[in-house]
């Protein structure tokens, strides 16, 4: 594809917008994880506290993030967007009033960060659903993969930052620099022109009302099985095959003898493979779900060899690959997600996805941790890139099962009504090549075509075709042409 088409999204005056909001709010939001990462640490030195605080953040999702979606379907999405983004700079400014004057300690920050989870919990289908309006349904999963660059060029560059502001004057800054970037998003609502925003399809039979609540979203995700078989896939990958930042910090600590050093350079490759893999997805035409079982089997079979890297250099140079599929994996099941649900449902939809990825996180990093204390960080590498990758095999099959059943469904709709139509064609042209001589010709074949014509509403019947001649190579073979008939002459009398 053209460089042109990686950023086909940019198209879109609406995206552009959202976009450049975006990136300015991601990297906001990561220099305040950098803060408050630093902030507790700083204060228990403890780095299981510094762990349970990222969890008080993600476990509001499994909670809400369903009646976000909920919300999604059925609430004007402005009003919300922005009171959710005010919702957010306060909380910053909470954290940087906690950090300047120790008022609350570490309470108030466990309980900042909780609200902040919820408030992100309700507001990401949301926001996801509306995003998705501001360019056509071609451009979305261009939109989805050069979203996962913005998150990922923002993550490198706040955390950059973040570590340079915090060492100077201490994390206060970096809570109210993620405080100030909330309000990009705000001008970023009031500026896009709601008259260039793309509609959703209209409701198909299938499809809940869009005002039928969570349990009416469970019972359409259970109607489709093959966005179903995505979730789960996306599940087995996300917890066993996701969770680097466990993995990596043991390998480095543990046989490859990195130490924090080599943790650091390990994550910077890291992020550098999720630029490249949006970079990828961007430039993908289409992100289908050979694709989605193709990146899940190529890192499943990295993972195995990066348990087998001798030193951290061979590590890093598996590991950037690595960070390239798990972007392809997310920007695909995303896009699929999406593009294969109804509109109405979209919201329940991306909750559903939220949730799959917070569970996935939840369950792989302990038991990743638990697997790499007690049989060795490389055996937990070999052993889930294993499991991972027969994972993506079974989906795969299942997947293309569930699809071909479809496919066959489809084709046995557009057949069974017009059945008749080769052997109208057939009989056609038996006739042009054996019709009999004379005027019955024309009555003939109008008699076969309206035999096996089918009836029905909205059909026409079409005229006999004249008779031509019938055509052999170069020569056009005609009926003979009969002479006329001779009398006796008559032999003269005498």
């Amino acid at each position: 594809m053209a460089l042109g088409a990686t950023f086909a999204a940019l198209r879109h005056r609406n995206y552009r917008i959202w976009a450049a909001a975006g990136f300015v709010s991601v990297i906001g939001t990561w220099m305040q994880v950098l803060g408050v990462n630093w902030f507790v640490l700083a204060e228990t030195g403890s780095a299981t506290t510094m762990g349970f605080t990222v969890l008080l953040q993600a476990l509001p999702t499994l909670v809400l993030s369903v009646w976000g979606g909920a919300l999604a379907d059925r609430v004007p999405a402005k009003p919300l967007l922005i009171g959710a983004q005010a919702a957010h700079a306060l909380l910053a400014a909470g954290l940087a009033a906690v950090a300047v004057t120790g008022a609350g300690g570490l309470p108030a920050i466990y309980a900042i960060s909780l609200a902040t989870g919820a408030v992100s919990a309700i507001e990401g289908p949301v926001m996801g659903r509306w995003a998705s309006t501001l360019v056509d349904r071609d451009s979305l999963g261009n939109a989805l993969a050069l979203g996962s660059l913005t998150n990922s060029a923002g993550r490198i560059l706040g955390m950059s930052l973040g570590a340079v502001v915090v060492a100077a004057v201490g994390p206060a800054l970096l809570f109210a620099a993620n405080a100030a970037s909330f309000a990009a998003v705000v001008v970023a609502l009031f500026a896009v022109r709601e008259g260039e925003r793309h509609a959703g399809a209209t409701a198909t039979a299938d499809a809940a009302p869009a005002d039928g609540g969570i349990r009416a979203g469970f019972r359409y995700l259970l109607g489709q099985p093959v966005v179903l078989v995505a979730l789960a896939l996306s599940f087995v990958l996300g917890s066993l095959g996701r969770n680097y930042q466990v993995t990596m910090a043991a390998m480095s600590d543990g046989p490859l003898h990195g130490g924090a050093s080599g943790y650091g350079f390990l994550s910077t490759v890291f992020a550098v493979g999720t630029v490249l893999g949006a970079l990828f997805a961007a430039r993908r035409a289409e992100l289908g779900y050979a694709v989605l079982v193709g990146a899940g089997l190529l890192a499943s079979g990295l993972q195995i060899v990066a348990g087998l890297a001798p030193g951290t250099l061979s590590f890093a140079a598996v590991i950037l690959p690595v960070a390239a599929a798990a972007v392809v994996i997310d920007t695909t099941v995303g896009a699929r997600a999406q593009l294969d649900t109804d509109y109405a449902m979209r919201g329940r939809v991306l909750a559903a996805l939220a949730v799959t990825g917070s569970v996935s996180a939840a369950v792989g990093a302990p038991l990743l941790g638990w697997l790499a204390e007690h049989a060795g960080p490389r055996q937990t590498l070999v052993l889930a890139g294993t499991v991972t990758a027969v994972a993506t095999a079974v989906a795969g099959v299942a997947l293309d099962r569930l699809r071909e059943r479809k496919l066959a469904h489809r084709l046995t709709r557009v057949l069974a009504v017009p059945a008749a139509r080769p052997v109208r064609r057939v009989a056609a042209t038996a006739a042009r090549v054996v019709r009999p001589a004379g005027a019955g010709l024309a009555a003939a074949t109008a008699t076969a075509a309206g035999v096996v014509r089918p009836t029905g509403a909205g059909l026409v019947t079409a005229p006999a075709p004249a008779p031509l001649p019938v055509d052999r190579g170069a020569v056009a073979v005609r009926a003979p042409r009969r002479l006329p008939r001779r009398l006796p002459r008559r032999r003269p009398a005498g």
